[in-house]
């Protein structure tokens, strides 16, 4: 699929954040654990989440839409032999699938993860954590091989922050009897987003929001549970960046405010004009909202490095936003983006529509603006934050562009062509 755009128009109105990917993904994972049926509610119709399903669906689990739900009844027993090779190798969201699956075999094999091309992405974390609790995880040439005796309860400090590794530790301390603790745990939007279904399917866990989780497991879950989908922060990035660069007054309808507070603290100090209301919590009770406003606003360069951070740092998604945004801000921006080795190489793709980045190496960039942008045929990178950076780029740039091969932007954005047009843009897709 492509994308064509006619840039360089103002934008207007209101737009829906859209559900969470990330928490999505994880929420179906989780799934596994629960022997009764899990109804998600609000789930995001995204390559990534059809990509789980297919996985699910062929280890015999009976997925279904309904509307906007998915309602997942697991088999009375699930069968790893027939599992979807080529649907799991997209995605590293199949990671998290060894958390629940322990839990149902001693031993089995896992098709190594695939998704965004970053550079190298360590599952290091994953097998550090998952040892604590007994398990033995062999990294094969394309598989991933899991064994384990014995579960029991233990605890768990990480040596980096990482939401996925964090989620494949709760999901599982959540059934092993015995009170499990994760020391230095993310504290990200999707690990709460499951926290607060492991609660729901009766799980005791303390510490939510915060860098130590204490889990109270137990041996068996068969609960009929309904569990709602919360905002996603980087989808409000996405229309927060879409209204900087094209100079437009939107709303960005229920926000999570507390996973945007240090982007748009940065935003602010740049020059943004923003204001916030109807502050109210997501149907998780968790997730806090709030309505954006953006107005047009002349933007200066950040005067220190813009960097992520762990949650409440800024988040490491939402970074690239501000490569975009830079190129529309008086001065020189300098972005640090130090987790993965190639992403900051793909911010360069930003100098075929016109921006001037100079690249220090693969993990820091300048960016000196403003500048007009032009329009281009680009193909999209393997990635997708970068992917959509592009996309960004192409609504603020006067004529026709062309965005090609957009599965990584489909993979995490839901609709995105039709709400965009809802806001007066000029896009299709072909």
């Amino acid at each position: 699929m492509n994308f064509i755009i006619e840039g360089g128009k103002s934008l207007s109105g209101t737009v829906e954040t859209s559900r969470s990917k990330n928490g999505a993904v994880a929420l179906l994972a989780a799934s596994l654990l629960n022997r009764g049926t899990t109804t998600l509610e609000h789930m995001p119709r995204i390559e990534e989440v059809n990509r789980l399903i297919e996985v699910l669906r062929s280890l015999g689990v009976s997925v279904e839409w309904r509307g906007t739900d998915v309602v997942i009844t697991p088999p009375e027993k699930l069968s790893l032999e027939s599992i979807d090779q080529e649907a799991a190798m997209k995605t590293r969201s199949i990671l998290m699938f060894i958390g629940p699956l322990i839990h149902l075999f001693k031993e089995f094999d896992l098709p190594q993860s695939g998704g965004c091309t970053l550079g190298l992405r360590s599952a290091r974390p994953h097998l550090m954590a998952l040892e604590k609790f007994g398990v033995a995880i062999e990294a094969r040439t394309d598989t991933y091989h899991v064994s384990h005796t014995a579960l029991t309860p233990a605890e768990v400090v990480f040596y980096e922050s990482s939401d996925t590794a964090t989620i494949n530790a709760l999901l599982a301390a959540a059934r092993i009897p015995g009170t499990s603790v994760i020391k230095y745990a993310s504290a990200n939007y999707q690990v709460q987003e499951v926290c607060g279904f492991l609660r729901a399917l009766g799980i005791g866990i303390e510490g939510i929001g915060s860098t130590t989780l204490t889990i109270r497991g137990v041996a068996d879950i068969k609960k009929e549970v309904s569990y709602t989908v919360a905002e996603d922060p980087t989808d409000a990035m996405f229309f927060i960046a879409a209204a900087i660069v094209t100079g437009s007054a939107i709303t960005i309808a229920a926000a999570p405010i507390e996973f945007l507070e240090v982007e748009l603290l940065v935003l602010e100090k740049m020059g943004l004009r923003f204001t916030l209301a109807n502050k109210r919590t997501s149907e998780n009770g968790i997730t806090k909202l709030a309505d954006i406003s953006i107005q047009p606003s002349e933007l200066t360069a950040f005067p220190e490095k813009i960097h992520a951070r762990p949650y409440p740092g800024l988040n490491i998604d939402n970074l690239p936003f501000f490569a975009v945004i830079a190129t529309i801000a008086h001065g020189t921006t300098l972005i640090h983006d130090w987790v993965y080795e190639k992403r900051a190489i793909y911010y360069t793709d930003l100098d075929r529509l016109g921006a001037h980045t100079s690249l220090h190496d693969p993990h820091r960039i300048s960016i000196e603006g403003p500048t007009r942008l032009k329009a281009a045929e680009v193909i999209c990178p393997p990635a997708l934050r970068p992917a959509t950076i592009l996309l960004v780029a192409m609504l603020g740039a006067r004529g026709r562009s062309t965005l090609r091969n957009v599965y990584s932007i489909n993979r995490g954005y839901e609709d995105i062509v039709h709400r965009l047009q809802s806001l007066g843009a000029s896009i299709e897709s072909t």
